[in-house]
């Protein structure tokens, strides 16, 4: 009888696309979907704090305890695999270019340690979700060295896969039936730029695809987006949500968190992107050590500036072996939690004005679900919409009339 293999992912989206290439190379194994039924459990890591690596020992002492072999693979693999391997705590390393090898790895008697090495890539495979959109990894790996940041030391420097296999990728998606795909990566915008090639260039070439409704791009750097980019952007399979990494509005915590942008020229970009009608997210991180109350007030009011509509915010979390986990002053974990909060708020309400605004916009809705005639879908914006209905799931709507809800949308018959 097959053994049988839980894969539990912690992390980033980039994780769970590593997740579906171990899971497409298990040879003789047979993966399950619950965890009390299988004898060996695969733990996709993520390392990105201290409080990350906290999480993914507790749940690995919860199988050990259990019974369970476990394996880690993902960027704790790398920076606390081998330690928690003396410890007794799992039976296996598995670094991110062993992925392929996971099969034959899984058959071996005696524990093992393979790290890998972080310069080549995984056969490309999508990560396809809930049958409605699929997640392509473009790229891998990030040249970028963020004070905060342990990424670039656990999946290496940025590497992209050719666009004919991206191309061919994505064609087989579409004649599967889905007609939206989200590149995904480490640091999109960073693709091509080892190979001769480019996003936008990418991104053109998407045009040529029949049935491909949407292309959704991840998170992207302000610095990244060049004249090429601009212009590609307003092509009709590109959605009109961009999420772009501004990390912090004060120039001091942007030069301590060593980062690459400039809050002048990111509030030009911010405001020239939204008079072409898109929507705009980022990431932004509250409590970052030298946060003071000088910097949050400077910060703040170079917030209410920015024609923000989406926000992943998160507060600051120490990760051991960066610049940022020996700075002063440290931000108290309440001041930042309070920061954060008001950060919401404030895009939520600058969310709420962007739908309003634009009102009389024709939506075009890809549905997820529909549950009890209540279909849910997003549109062009990345905003969600509610249509009562029997609206299929994994199929567009064209919205005309609706309502303007304080989260959401109101399609209206």
């Amino acid at each position: 009888m097959k053994q049988k293999v839980y894969f539990k992912t912690f992390g980033c989206r980039t994780n769970i696309y590593d997740t579906e290439v171990m899971a497409a190379n298990l040879g003789s194994f047979e993966r399950v979907f619950d965890e009390k039924s299988a004898q060996i459990v695969v733990v996709n890591s993520c390392t990105v704090t201290n409080g990350a690596d906290a999480s993914v020992r507790h749940y690995i002492r919860q199988q050990n305890r259990a019974g369970k072999r476990v394996i880690i693979a993902g960027c704790g693999a790398l920076s606390r695999g081998e330690k928690l391997k003396k410890e007794g705590l799992v039976f296996g390393v598995l670094g991110h270019s062993q992925k392929a090898n996971l099969g034959t790895l899984l058959k071996e008697d005696t524990p093992f340690v393979q790290k890998g090495e972080l310069t080549t890539l995984d056969a490309p495979k999508p990560f396809k979700s809930n049958k409605t959109k699929a997640f392509v990894k473009i790229q891998e790996g990030c040249n970028f060295q963020c004070s905060y940041c342990i990424i670039p030391q656990v999946r290496g420097k940025a590497r992209s896969y050719k666009s004919n296999l991206l191309l061919a990728q994505i064609k087989d998606l579409v004649s599967e039936g889905f007609s939206e795909v989200v590149l995904t990566g480490t640091n999109i915008g960073s693709y091509g730029k080892d190979i001769g090639e480019s996003l936008a260039k990418l991104l053109e070439k998407l045009g040529d695809i029949r049935g491909l409704k949407r292309v959704r791009l991840g998170s992207i750097e302000p610095v990244q987006i060049d004249e090429k980019m601009l212009e590609i952007l307003d092509a009709p399979w590109i959605e009109r949500h961009l999420h772009i990494a501004l990390q912090h509005t004060s120039p001091k915590m942007l030069r301590l968190m060593r980062r690459r942008n400039r809050v002048e020229k990111d509030l030009e970009l911010f405001e020239m992107l939204a008079s072409r009608g898109f929507a705009l997210g980022t990431d932004f991180i509250t409590g970052h050590p030298g946060e003071d109350e000088a910097c949050w007030s400077e910060a703040w009011e170079w917030l209410e500036r920015f024609p923000l509509t989406h926000v992943h915010g998160f507060t600051y979390s120490k990760r051991d072996n960066t610049p940022s986990a020996t700075m002063k002053p440290e931000i108290p974990g309440n001041i930042a939690k309070q920061r954060l909060k008001a950060l919401q708020d404030l895009v939520a309400k600058k969310n709420y004005e962007f739908r309003l605004k634009n009102a009389n916009v024709a939506l075009d809705v890809l549905v997820e679900e529909n549950k009890n005639s209540l279909a849910l879908g997003y549109d062009q914006f990345y905003n969600q919409v509610q249509i009562f209905g029997d609206a299929q799931k994994h199929s567009w709507v064209k919205v005309g009339r609706y309502s303007v809800k304080e989260k959401y949308n109101e399609a209206i018959d």
